[in-house]
């Protein structure tokens, strides 16, 4: 969803002009800027949370030139969801099964993770081929050299 369609979302929902929703918007997104800009934290209940998180100096290497440089601490801005958002995004069992129409006196079976498959151990050079390709190996043409010398 772009700034323009939420604008026209937020017009629709609260019944307002799209200039109004775009006005209002704006305003929303100047005061969190603001407030971040001064250090502080900005916080929605049950929507999330907006704070500026350090991140430490680091040496990096630049992979053409192989050259390790400093690259100095910075601050940049974050986003946590909070409790009501993630649940939003990722229902629980027994609300999709409302959802799709069920009643709720049918008991809710919770599903167990499968087990995964034990990683394979690839070899670190080359693939081995299995026995059916090579089997069915085509002939190739012989060189002009090794045709000559026989």
């Amino acid at each position: 969803m772009k700034k323009s369609d939420f604008v026209l979302a937020l017009a629709n929902k609260a019944d307002i002009s799209h200039a109004k929703a775009n006005e209002y918007l704006n305003a929303m997104l100047e005061i969190i800027t603001d407030a971040l800009k001064a250090g502080d934290k900005v916080t929605l209940t049950g929507f999330g949370t907006f704070e500026v998180r350090d991140r430490a100096a680091r040496m990096v290497t630049d992979i053409r030139s192989k050259e390790k440089k400093q690259t100095p601490a910075t601050k940049y801005p974050a986003f946590s969801a909070g409790a009501v958002l993630k649940e939003a995004v990722r229902p629980s069992a027994a609300k999709a099964a409302q959802a799709a129409g069920k009643s709720d006196s049918s008991p809710v079976v919770k599903s167990t993770p499968a087990k995964s498959a034990p990683a394979r151990k690839t070899p670190s050079k080359a693939v081995a081929k299995p026995a059916a390709m090579k089997a069915t190996k085509t002939p190739t043409k012989k060189s002009a050299t090794t045709a000559k010398s026989k």
